[in-house]
């Protein structure tokens, strides 16, 4: 008897992290006016996780995206929803902009289709270079600050701006849980706050409130108290 053979599959190619996102969105028939952000994120993380695992080339703007649901979900747990509000509200028009956008170029694409292209070359023309019109120097040196100004503003910022953001780890959530079980398996009450505090940094504090948040839905801690008293324990096996 020969052994079971691994599944394979073939992930579908997106152009993008918003094309991907419609994708989804009508493969799960989600109403694009309303998004189910928690749901959206499962299935947009389980996809990420899939070009991970068959060892495809993530792009950097997947990552981010993944990062903006991610915090989208966060901010829709939070008892003041105006935030959350506005960021499904700007990441809807996003999408139905970039819908449209689908939809003109399949027209223009079925229009295209059986013309041929013909591109006519350039003809060569005789210019004069030499500059005919009369400045005055101070004219001219208003003139030379201006285009200084602007391509000052046009300039990309310098990369030590980022080098702060591009060096700060990524903290995963399922690590917090493993830190988080380690901690409580001592015993005793832990306040909320007291995990939170040793955050470093906002991945890490994002992180520690979803590992929370997991270990809770999935019955392994209590809770008592609540707001800045709310407290965990270790939810022993054979407790209910």
């Amino acid at each position: 008897m020969t052994p079971m053979q691994e599944p394979s599959y073939k992930l579908e190619v997106f152009e993008g992290p918003l094309d991907l996102l419609l994708s989804l969105i009508s493969k799960h028939k989600l109403d694009i006016y309303d998004i189910p952000i928690s749901e959206l994120v499962d299935q947009y993380m389980d996809y990420v996780r899939k070009m991970q695992e068959a060892d495809m080339d993530v792009a950097s703007e997947f990552l981010e995206m993944a990062a903006r649901l991610v915090y989208m979900k966060t901010v829709s747990l939070l008892p003041s929803q105006e935030e959350a509000e506005e960021l499904k509200k700007e990441l809807t028009g996003e999408l139905l902009e970039y819908r449209d956008c689908q939809i003109m170029a399949g027209r223009l694409a079925e229009i295209a289709d059986g013309f041929d292209l013909y591109v006519k070359q350039p003809d060569e023309l005789e210019v004069d270079p030499t500059y005919q019109l009369f400045h005055e120097p101070d004219e001219l040196l208003r003139a030379y600050r201006n285009v200084l100004g602007k391509g000052r503003r046009k300039l990309p910022p310098p990369v030590e701006l980022f080098t702060e953001i591009v060096k700060r780890p990524v903290v995963s959530v399922s690590s917090k849980i493993s830190q988080l079980l380690k901690s409580l398996s001592g015993g005793g009450k832990w306040s909320l706050s007291s995990f939170l505090r040793r955050s470093e940094t906002r991945s890490d504090l994002v992180a520690t409130f979803l590992a929370v948040l997991e270990l809770i839905k999935d019955k392994k801690v209590t809770t008592t108290g609540e707001g800045d008293d709310l407290h965990l324990t270790l939810k022993q096996e054979g407790t209910h």
